[in-house]
């Protein structure tokens, strides 16, 4: 087995990602980033998890060491043995590995209510993977000391590499879960969210949330200034979204399930503050003829039409803001041409003095589209 110092902490991530290549064949390369990120996930969970362990036995206080709330009250999760890193370790390489990592999965969320419907469910045996490439992942996860250098940030800088990678790997019409870094920090320094509500109704992995955070922290705010409201439509990727905050401590109302925001609006009475977001691009036949003809979200508007969804995520977004709310998201350039219904909520949305601002972004700054692509501030 590697030992930790054969692993520079600087080709982290691409020792990680040569792991993860390795999967190729095994399963889809729209899959193999839900195994990996999930089995970080569980080795950054247990180092945590071993660092307070060992804290409260340092302070003599042994016959805690097994009650959840002296965990959760220093915003650790709880893990039995079943669910701890050392657990997989010693049994990397039985053939009900999978199983094993399965079921430490669901006891972690089954222990802290607060990762409901965050984890991956059965999806280790599901995928069959053979047992030598699923120990040598585990083998190369070990050697990451995920406690290291807290202010480095090493497993959330591992996230993000990886949510890129896998958007790249994925190609055209793949990848819509990540939005590019840059591109999340210039929404960032523009809205400056630094106190208040945030919100994002197509939130990916999460990306705004973690920039609006690291934003908070580099200009000396404090993250419990603010609460975090998003939703996602794509199951895998609200899971996603769940463990890329999750592991960075950010605390966040993602709704109870994935769910359509316009069908199934989980924060129905959210004003925000702040909202951030990168909604699919002309997205066509989002609803049916009949449907979200009366929401009250497009009230004093005509409604947005059936061929695409670009004007219900303007509405959408416009609805949710506060009195004082600023939102900062992007939108294929087409929005800015569109004729009928389209042009008609566009004039009323500058004519009601909304629209403060629309930027035209370079082109190729996504991974997956070289379509042009426009940041519109309200």
């Amino acid at each position: 087995m590697a030992t930790k110092k054969q692993i520079k902490q600087t080709s982290i991530e691409e020792t990680l990602w040569d792991s993860a290549n390795k999967l190729r064949g095994s399963v889809e390369s729209s899959e193999y980033k839900h195994v990996v990120l999930g089995l970080i996930f569980l080795k950054f969970a247990s180092d945590k998890f071993e660092e307070r362990r060992e804290e409260l036995i340092s302070e003599g206080k042994e016959r805690y060491i097994d009650m959840v709330e002296f965990y959760t009250m220093k915003n650790v999760f709880y893990l039995p043995e079943i669910s701890r890193w050392s657990f997989l370790v010693e049994n990397a390489k039985q053939e009900d590995i999978a199983l094993k990592i399965d079921t430490a999965l669901f006891t972690v969320e089954k222990n802290n209510p607060s990762l409901k419907g965050a984890l991956p469910d059965n999806y280790y045996s599901r995928l069959a993977l053979e047992v030598s490439k699923l120990a040598s992942l585990i083998d190369t996860i070990n050697n990451i000391d995920t406690l290291k250098d807290k202010q480095q940030d090493i497993v959330g800088r591992v996230y993000e590499y990886f949510l890129s990678k896998f958007a790249l790997a994925e190609g055209k019409g793949k990848g819509e879960f990540y939005t590019p870094k840059s591109i999340v920090n210039l929404i960032a320094e523009l809205l400056e969210p630094y106190k208040g509500k945030i919100y994002d109704p197509a939130c990916g992995s999460g990306g705004m949330f973690v920039q609006s955070v690291k934003f908070i922290e580099a200009h000396h705010g404090n993250k419990k200034d603010i609460s975090i409201y998003g939703q996602e439509y794509t199951a895998t990727t609200y899971k996603l979204a769940k463990m890329n905050l999750a592991i960075r401590g950010i605390s966040a109302n993602l709704g109870d399930m994935a769910e359509n925001t316009f069908f199934k609006d989980q924060h129905k009475d959210l004003k925000a503050d702040f909202i951030m977001a990168n909604p699919p691009f002309n997205q066509k036949q989002w609803r049916a003829d009949d449907e979200l003809s009366d929401d009250p979200r497009w009230a004093g508007y005509d409604l947005p039409p059936i061929g695409n969804a670009n004007y219900a995520w303007i509405l959408n977004i416009a609805s949710k803001l506060s009195e004082n709310g600023v939102a900062g998201f992007l939108l294929a350039n087409g929005a800015l041409s569109g004729g009928g219904d389209e042009y008609k909520i566009r004039r009323k949305l500058i004519e009601n003095n909304l629209v403060e601002a629309i930027l035209v972004l370079p082109q190729n700054m996504f991974y997956t589209t070289n379509i042009s692509v426009t940041l519109w501030i309200l």
